[in-house]
C-alpha cells in the first residue's frame, strides 16, 4: 500500500519495485494461425468455467444448441395423411433414386429412367399400362435417347389435361407423347442441343432449361392449344449449370454450388447466389441476390397461399430463407429472414394448402404452420424408411380429376407416394377427440410421485431427525390409497468417485460381467433401496391393498421404482421401461433419463425419471436433454393399439402418451446471486425467487423449449438445493452454491382437465445434499366402446367432406393464381 505523510511526501519504503521490462524481442511469439481466403472463422474462446466440478463444467459446443432455435414439434401429428382416392395403390411403383424423373396427373402416373418410360393409370391396374423403350424411338427416327425431365402440357379442354407429356432428353430434344395411345405427337430434335435438366408447365405455356442456361418459352396464341411442332419458342440466357431451378409464380428461381456457375460467393460471408429471371418479360435482366447469413446450397423452393409476395427457399444443413418477391416499382427480391428447421439437411419442400411441407434426409416429411414464432410443426411422419425423401410436389390437377389435393414423394428407397394435401385425418380426430364422451366411459385414478437425488445415501443412513427416520412412511400416507406409485431417485451411487465412474460410466474393470451387468458394489446398492421400498409400501399400506412392483430400472445413479395396487395390475397392458443416456454428449448414463409406461383400460401413461446437465449456467445443455429425452423413440412400439396413443403414434417416444410425469433432479437453478436468494427465503419471498428461477423462464418465454407445453403446480416450498449433509444450513464449501429448485415434477396431458395435481410439496429427511419432493395427482382414464366410436367416426368423415370442398375452392384459386392451373 502506498502511503502518504503529513506534508503530502510518498513513502516508497514498503513500495514493491516494478518488474524488471524484458528486452523487445525476449517474449514468445504470440500463437498464429493462417486461414485462407474463404475459410470458416475459429470460434470465439469461452470464459474459463468457475465451477471445478467435473459434472458441472461439461463442455458445451455451440452446434448441439441449435435445436433450441427449431419449430416446436411437441403437437405434432406422426399419423401419415395416407389418400385412398385411387382403386390401386402406387407403392408398386419404382422410381429409380436420383436418375428417375416423375410425372403425375390425377390417375395418371409417367416414371421415365434412363431409356425407359412406364406409363400408369391406377384406375385400371398397379402396372404399367404402357412400358416404352427410346432404343425404338417411340416410333419415330430418334433413336436411343435418354429421359431426363417430364411435365404434362397444358390443354385448353379439361378432359385432355394429363394425356400430353412433354419430354426432355440428354440429347437436347423435346418430345410430346400422348400418354393414352403411347405414340409420339410432336418432336423438336435438338433444340437444346445439350441436356434438358428442367420442365416447367406456367399457365398455357412451357418452358424448358439445359444445363447452358438456354431456357425455352413455348407460349400458346390465346384461344389455342400448345403446339411444340409449330410453336417458336423465345431463348432466354440464364447462367449455366444451376442445380436448383423452379418457376415461383412468374419468375425463375436459380441457384447453383458449382463456383464456375457462380454458385460461390469470393471473400464474402453470404452465400450461395440465387439468381432471379422474368423471363415472360423480353429483355428483363436477372438479378442476383445474397441470403443475409451464410447458408449451404439450395435444394428446394415454394411458395405459400398464406404467405403472399415471398418465396421460401430450402439449403442444406437444415435452413429455409425466405425472400419478398419484389414490387411493381422495380424494388429488386431480397432476403428478409432465415429459420433454422432441422439439425439435417432439408432435401425438397412444396407449399401445400396453409402448410409448408418439407423432407428431410432421414425419410421424415414435416408440416410447418408459418404463421407462428418459431413455426411449429404440425404433422412429421415417417415418408420412405428412415431414406432421403428426394422430391416433393403437388399435383395440382388432382383437384378437378380426383376432388382431392394430392402431394406426391419419391424417396431414396425407390418409391413414390402419394399423400393428403389437405391432412383429414387430423381433422378427424380432432373431431373424435372432441366427441370422446359419446363413445367413452371414464374412471379417476391416483398417482404418488415421489423424486429425491439421495447424493449416494444407503437407506440404512435413514436415522436421526424424526422427518428422516419417518420419511418414507409419511410421504406413503401423504394421499390415501393411491393407485400408483412412483420412486424416482437419482446419484444413488457417487459419481463425483473417480473409482465409482470407471466401474459405472465406463463399465470397465474386473467387475464388470459378461453380460454387461453393473459391477457387484453398484448393484448392491439399488438392490438396497429396491428392497427398503418394497419394505415401506408393505408397511405403510393397508394389509388388504397388496402392491406388486411392475417397473424397476437403473441407469448410472438412476433408480425408478414403480408399485401398482394389485387390483389396478390386471388392468395394465403394453408396459415398457427404455433409458436414455446424456451424459458425456449422449454417450454415458451419468446424465439421462429412465422411461417408464404401461397403458391401463385405454389410456396410454407415461414417466420419466431424469438427471439433467448440472452447472448454474448450463441452461441450453438442460434444454437439449430435455429434447433428446421426450423424442427418444426406443419404447416398444404397439402399432395394434393406436387408441390408447395419440397424434398418430405407437407409444415408441414419450409424446405418443396422452399423460405424462417427469420427475428427477432437472438442475434448473435461480439466476440470481447466492446472498440474494438466501435473502428471500429468509424473508418468506418465494414468489420473487419463482420469477428468476430458470425452468419457469424458459417453460414461458422459449417458445422451441421441448417442455414448454408440460404443465407444474406451484412452488410454495423452499428451494430442495444445495444442504450441508446432515443439517438445515445452505452449503458451506468454497463453492457456496446458490439454493435452487433443482428437483422438480411435471405433466402432460391431452386433456388438461383429466390431470388433477392434489399435492407438491418436500420433505425434510437431511441425509442428502438435496429434499426430496412428492406430487400426488388426481389422472381419469378413459375406456373405449368401438362400436359407438366407428358411428362417431362415420359422422366425422361426413361432415369432412363438405369441409374439404371449402378448402379445396380456396386452393384451386391460389394454384390458378400462381398460373399452376
Amino acid at each position: 500500500m502506498v502511503e502518504q505523510d503529513a506534508q503530502g511526501f510518498i513513502d516508497t519504503s514498503n513500495v514493491t519495485p516494478p518488474p524488471e521490462r524484458k528486452v523487445f524481442g525476449s517474449h514468445l511469439p504470440p500463437p498464429t494461425r493462417t486461414i485462407a481466403l474463404g475459410d470458416k472463422l475459429p470460434p470465439a474462446r469461452r470464459a474459463a468455467s468457475g465451477s471445478g466440478s467435473s459434472s458441472e463444467s461439461e463442455e458445451e459446443d455451440d452446434t448441439k444448441f441449435k435445436v433450441e432455435l427449431l419449430p416446436d414439434a411437441s403437437r405434432a401429428s406422426r399419423r401419415p395423411p395416407m389418400v385412398d382416392c385411387h382403386n390401386y395403390s402406387e407403392f408398386d411403383i419404382h422410381v429409380q433414386a436420383y436418375s428417375g424423373v416423375v410425372a403425375v396427373s390425377g390417375h395418371t402416373v409417367a416414371v421415365a429412367a434412363g431409356h425407359h418410360l412406364r406409363v400408369y393409370d391406377l384406375t385400371v391396374s398397379a402396372s404399367p399400362s404402357r412400358h416404352l423403350d427410346s432404343k425404338d424411338g417411340f416410333g419415330t427416327k430418334l433413336k436411343d435417347f435418354k429421359i431426363m425431365s417430364m411435365e404434362f402440357r397444358p390443354t385448353l379442354r379439361h378432359e385432355d389435361r394429363g394425356h400430353y407429356l412433354w419430354i426432355g432428353t440428354k440429347d437436347g430434344h423435346l418430345i410430346e407423347l400422348d400418354v393414352r395411345t403411347g405414340t409420339v405427337t410432336a418432336m423438336r430434335p435438338a433444340i437444346h442441343v445439350h441436356v434438358v435438366t428442367h420442365m416447367f408447365r406456367h399457365g398455357q405455356s412451357m418452358i424448358s432449361l439445359d444445363n447452358t442456361g438456354k431456357v425455352l418459352v413455348f407460349t400458346a396464341p390465346e384461344g389455342t392449344d400448345l403446339s411444340l411442332a409449330t410453336q417458336q419458342p423465345r431463348v432466354v440466357r440464364i447462367a449455366e449449370k444451376q442445380e436448383f431451378a423452379k418457376l415461383l409464380g412468374s419468375q425463375l428461381w436459380t441457384s447453383t454450388r458449382d463456383p464456375n456457375g457462380g454458385g460461390s460467393v469470393p471473400g464474402a460471408s453470404r452465400g450461395p447466389y440465387v439468381r432471379v429471371y422474368d423471363i415472360f418479360t423480353p429483355g428483363a435482366v436477372g438479378r442476383s441476390l445474397l441470403p443475409t447469413e451464410h447458408l449451404a446450397a439450395v435444394t428446394a423452393g415454394t411458395v405459400l397461399a398464406s404467405q403472399p409476395g415471398h418465396v421460401f427457399l430450402a439449403h442444406e444443413g437444415g435452413n429455409i430463407s425466405i425472400w419478398s418477391t419484389g414490387d411493381p416499382d422495380g424494388a429488386p427480391p431480397q432476403c428478409v429472414e432465415v429459420v433454422k428447421v432441422s439439425a439435417s439437411d432439408v432435401l425438397s419442400m412444396e407449399g401445400v394448402n396453409d402448410r409448408l411441407w418439407a423432407g428431410s434426409r432421414k425419410g421424415l416429411i414435416s408440416a410447418y404452420d408459418v404463421t407462428t414464432k418459431p413455426w411449429t410443426v404440425t404433422n412429421c411422419w415417417e415418408a420412405h424408411k428412415e431414406l432421403p425423401v428426394l422430391r416433393l410436389a403437388v399435383d395440382t390437377w388432382s383437384m378437378e380429376k380426383l376432388d382431392r389435393l394430392v402431394v406426391y414423394s419419391v424417396g431414396r428407397d425407390e418409391q413414390l407416394k402419394f399423400w393428403d394435401g389437405m391432412l383429414g385425418v387430423d381433422w378427424i380426430e380432432q373431431e373424435l377427440l372432441k366427441h370422446e364422451t359419446e363413445f367413452s366411459t371414464f374412471r379417476d385414478m391416483t398417482v404418488l410421485i415421489v423424486s429425491w437425488n439421495v447424493d449416494s445415501a444407503k437407506p440404512d443412513q435413514l436415522t436421526g431427525t424424526p422427518e428422516t427416520v419417518n420419511f418414507l412412511t409419511d410421504v406413503l400416507q401423504s394421499v390415501e390409497s393411491p393407485d400408483v406409485i412412483v420412486f424416482g431417485m437419482q446419484e444413488l451411487i457417487d459419481l463425483e468417485s473417480r473409482k465409482m465412474a470407471a466401474k459405472t460410466v465406463l463399465l470397465g474393470g474386473k467387475n464388470k460381467s459378461t453380460d454387461g451387468a453393473l459391477s457387484q458394489k453398484v448393484s448392491t446398492a439399488y438392490r438396497k433401496w429396491h428392497d427398503r421400498l418394497v419394505t415401506a409400501v408393505r408397511c405403510a399400506m393397508p394389509v388388504d391393498t397388496p402392491y406388486t412392483v411392475t417397473h424397476t430400472e437403473n441407469l448410472v445413479g438412476l433408480f425408478t421404482c414403480i408399485f401398482v395396487k394389485n387390483t389396478e395390475k390386471i388392468r395394465l397392458k403394453h408396459t415398457a421401461l427404455t433409458k436414455v443416456k446424456r451424459g458425456m454428449g449422449g454417450r454415458y448414463g451419468n446424465k439421462g433419463a429412465i422411461i417408464g409406461r404401461f397403458v391401463v383400460d385405454d389410456t396410454s401413461v407415461c414417466f420419466i425419471n431424469c438427471h439433467l446437465a448440472a452447472g448454474q449456467h448450463h441452461v441450453r445443455q438442460r434444454n437439449r436433454d430435455i429434447q433428446d429425452i421426450v423424442e427418444d423413440d426406443s419404447l416398444d412400439a404397439q402399432p395394434d393399439e393406436p387408441l390408447a396413443y395419440i397424434n398418430g403414434g405407437d407409444g415408441s417416444m414419450v409424446l405418443d402418451h396422452e399423460i405424462v410425469f417427469m420427475n428427477g433432479d432437472m438442475n434448473y437453478r435461480i439466476d440470481q446471486r447466492r446472498e440474494a436468494v438466501v435473502a428471500s427465503i429468509n424473508a418468506g419471498d418465494l414468489e420473487h425467487l419463482v420469477i428468476h428461477d430458470q425452468l419457469r423462464k424458459e417453460m414461458k418465454f422459449n417458445r422451441a423449449f421441448r417442455a414448454r407445453t408440460f404443465s407444474e403446480g406451484p412452488l410454495n416450498f423452499v428451494p430442495t438445493y444445495k444442504y450441508d449433509r446432515r443439517s438445515d444450513e445452505w452449503d458451506s464449501s468454497e463453492k457456496a452454491r446458490a439454493p435452487a429448485w433443482c428437483d422438480r415434477v411435471l405433466w402432460r396431458s391431452l386433456v388438461p382437465e383429466r390431470v388433477t395435481q392434489l399435492h407438491y410439496t418436500r420433505w425434510e429427511p437431511n441425509v442428502s445434499d438435496h429434499r426430496p419432493i412428492s406430487s400426488a395427482f388426481r389422472i381419469t382414464v378413459k375406456q373405449v366402446n368401438h362400436e359407438a366410436r366407428a358411428r362417431v367416426k362415420a359422422r366425422a368423415q361426413e361432415r369432412w367432406k363438405a369441409v374439404e370442398q371449402e378448402r379445396l375452392t380456396a386452393a384451386l384459386q391460389h394454384y390458378i393464381d400462381q398460373m399452376m392451373i
